[in-house]
């Protein structure tokens, strides 16, 4: 598939700003799956300063400084990516090869996916999270068929809503409630499978919500949407969407990955001035192609 991506985020503030500095993740990931065709990154007001550069986990990041006094900023990001489909995955090896391959840390690989078992900032260790992991995760079970039916539990435990949480709620606190949003659900399923000792990353990025004939709406458009993937022992990665309990394919588009919402945040800064400040964003994913 093919489409046209276009992310606009408005600040407006009830004060002059005279000076601001803001980090940005919204140019997409390029991945042999995912081809950027062409984009365009917008600021207005023209930052004095602007330096694109790779994260530590190879995302393309964004520094804008803007030394002129506004009002209101707004950033648009337009980008034209082809997305093709993974292979599907075989059931492979039961899941506890996964997380003794870990353990092992015995080649560099195995190093390298002991970050995403680690606890971080979103996604600290949470004893509701393993015992609600555990029924998944039966002795010798294939790892595919583990996290795909933790998937289907989270979806069907959870019920989307965009009033009941923000960026600060912990795992936990999604628990208890039992309500979320995308962001919420990718928290919850990385909390059980670190729990498990199994690597996972949280995945930002943008979803087709128009669905082919025949197909059931997903949930998640109107703002950036988020997922997960979890690490198998036998190489790559396997994306889950526990939001619309489906693993992502070629109507996902990939902005970033990191160990939780806190690394791939899309717009964060620092401003002088600017009182108070009310935010809206927009995104709009139209398909162009049925075929790359």
């Amino acid at each position: 598939m093919i489409y046209r991506v276009r992310h606009v985020t408005s600040y407006q503030y009830s004060e002059p700003v005279s000076a601001s500095q803001h980090e940005l993740h919204v140019l997409l990931r390029r991945s042999p799956r995912q081809t950027v065709r062409q984009e365009v990154l917008t600021v207005d007001p023209v930052p004095a300063v602007r330096r694109d550069r790779l994260d530590w986990f190879g995302n393309r990041a964004t520094h804008l400084a803007i030394h002129q006094r506004h009002d209101e900023l707004t950033v648009t990001s337009e980008a034209e990516v082809a997305v093709v489909p993974p292979a599907p995955w075989s059931a492979g090896r039961n899941w506890e090869a996964t997380r003794d391959w870990v353990r092992d840390a015995a080649d560099a690989e195995a190093r390298a996916a002991v970050e995403w078992v680690l606890p971080s900032p979103h996604v600290e260790p949470s004893a509701t999270a393993r015992e609600l992991a555990l029924p998944s995760f039966a002795p010798g079970r294939p790892l595919v068929d583990a996290v795909r039916d933790l998937t289907t539990r989270i979806h069907a435990l959870l019920t989307y809503d965009q009033e009941a949480t923000d960026v600060s709620t912990s795992v936990d606190e999604v628990l208890r409630g039992g309500r979320g949003v995308c962001q919420d659900f990718a928290h919850v399923q990385i909390a059980c499978l670190r729990a498990m000792g199994l690597p996972a990353r949280y995945v930002s990025g943008y979803l087709v919500t128009a669905p082919p004939a025949g197909q059931p709406r997903l949930v998640g458009a109107d703002a950036s949407h988020a997922w997960l993937a979890v690490r198998s022992a036998d190489g790559g990665w396997l994306d889950l969407d526990p939001t619309n309990d489906v693993l992502p394919a070629d109507r996902h588009v990939v902005v970033a990955y990191g160990r939780d919402f806190g690394d791939v945040t899309p717009m964060r800064g620092v401003l002088l001035g600017g009182g108070r400040h009310t935010l809206r964003v927009a995104v709009d994913v139209e398909p162009l192609l049925d075929t790359v």
